[in-house]
């Protein structure tokens, strides 16, 4: 495994790196938390360029244009609304992280950043989530050496804590 894992605390529409991803609603046209800041910063192109896209299902991934952001992509992905996916949650989840990654891959793009997918407004319990993406993403580069680097740009002190004692160990 060659890519590099870093876990900082801080704002993910600061961070300068080859593509973002973005916790996203389902319409992908902007929302609250991550999606909100996304959107106000990267500024009214982005909005256009995700009202074509049609949305996005729960799991999957689609990718913009980073516009007004110091990111050349930006890659959306919907999360699970915790409770309310069936038992979904934690496939739904995993599926967040891996079609990011492989949609990253499929554009070329070797260094990543994400944030605290579903933990805020979709209320995934942080402790469980944070389990749920390590064993995603450390799964996929052990399998595939493509990336260099994955960032994870956590808003809260609580994921900040979890993410580094998880991905440190």
């Amino acid at each position: 495994m060659k890519a590099k894992i870093i876990v900082i605390k801080g704002d993910i529409t600061d961070i300068a790196t080859e593509a973002i991803v973005n916790a996203a609603n389902p319409s992908l046209l902007g929302g609250g938390g991550v999606d909100g800041a996304i959107h106000k910063v990267a500024g009214p192109k982005l909005l256009a360029a995700c009202a074509k896209l049609n949305g996005c299902q729960k799991g999957q991934a689609k990718i913009t244009r980073g516009y007004d952001l110091k990111t050349k992509y930006i890659i959306h992905t919907v999360g699970p609304i915790y409770g309310k996916e069936k038992g979904r949650e934690k496939e739904i989840l995993a599926s967040c992280y891996l079609n990011s990654l492989k949609l990253a891959k499929k554009y070329n793009i070797k260094k990543i950043a994400f944030p605290a997918i579903a933990t805020g407004f979709y209320k995934y319990p942080k402790d469980k989530a944070v389990d749920i993406v390590y064993q995603t993403v450390i799964g996929f580069l052990k399998e595939d050496d493509f990336f260099e680097e994955i960032i994870f740009v956590l808003h809260s002190k609580k994921d900040f804590i979890l993410y580094n004692k998880k991905f440190s160990s």
